[in-house]
């Protein structure tokens, strides 16, 4: 591994500092960075570890909805009881990504910020309607997180900048939320195709008033699925409906050919994995 200074700020405005040096990378917890640092994939001159700054530290639910810190590990996350009553989708993601020592040092925030076209975190947050606050030398701005990605291993953040927080809106009504993933292995392998969905039911929970997918694995970079998104609004919550919807995902994916699926596989899977993740948030929705 090629040697490289290491910074551990404990302030935002430090953190900013020392991330405008072009040679320089954020360190949350690390389990994409350090890798990618021993494979030469990544090359830096001065790693800042973020964990200590406040700000990206906040897990904050309130009647205004969730504040998630870019620093906060997937254990923090799915033990938070909040969370998994108001966010189920996000506790279903970070109790898969990794075993329980990757969970202790992961964070949802590296996750997206690695920006990598399997990310499990990312149709989750997507599905939530999550919306990236980002600070850096020219102030702060705010960026929905289907946005956030431009490409593999690709996003918007510019020299100086890093991510502070996600925001989610709280959940209204009958509402609820699922990720779920396909891997050829149980656990610890990358997904294959990735979904993430969110479902509004009106009062009788007979119609569909709104819902969000957001879909993984399946393009340069995880995306909201709009027409799935239009298509459900005002449907009944049926097999029927979401089976359509999973047709309608499967128009809007441009897989790829590797050893974890063909493109056809792939096309299939989407199609079984929309349905399906619709069918779950929206039983838990019912239930509620």
């Amino acid at each position: 591994m090629r040697d490289f200074e290491y910074e551990s700020p404990d302030s935002l405005d430090g953190a900013i500092q020392l991330l405008n040096h072009p040679q320089s990378k954020p360190l949350a917890g690390g389990t994409d960075l350090i890798d990618h640092l021993r494979t030469g994939r990544v090359v830096a001159d001065v790693v800042v570890d973020i964990k200590k700054i406040p700000e990206l530290n906040v897990l904050e639910f309130s009647e205004n909805g969730l504040r998630l810190g870019a620093a906060v590990c997937c254990h923090d996350i799915c033990a938070n009881a909040d969370i998994q009553a108001n966010y189920p989708a996000l506790k279903d993601v970070c109790s898969i990504i990794g075993g329980i020592q990757i969970q202790s040092r992961a964070s949802v925030g590296g996750n997206l910020c690695n920006s990598g076209a399997a990310a499990d975190s990312t149709p989750a947050l997507i599905a939530l309607g999550g919306v990236c606050h980002l600070a850096g030398p020219d102030g702060e701005r705010q960026v929905p997180v289907e946005d956030f990605c431009t490409g593999p291993s690709q996003n918007i953040l510019k020299q100086g900048e890093l991510l502070k927080e996600i925001r989610f809106p709280l959940p209204q009504g009958k509402s609820s939320s699922h990720y779920r993933r396909f891997i050829p292995r149980y656990e610890m392998d990358i997904a294959v195709v990735g979904v993430g969905a969110s479902v509004e039911l009106d009062d009788s929970g007979k119609t569909i008033t709104s819902a969000r997918v957001g879909l993984g694995a399946v393009a340069a970079s995880p995306f909201l699925a709009e027409k799935v998104n239009e298509f459900l609004a005002g449907k009944e919550p049926t097999e029927e409906t979401f089976t359509e919807a999973g047709n309608i995902a499967r128009s809007l994916i441009s897989p790829i050919d590797d050893h974890r699926g063909t493109r056809e596989f792939r096309l299939h899977v989407t199609g079984v994995l929309v349905k399906r993740v619709l069918t779950e948030a929206a039983t838990r929705a019912l239930s509620k």
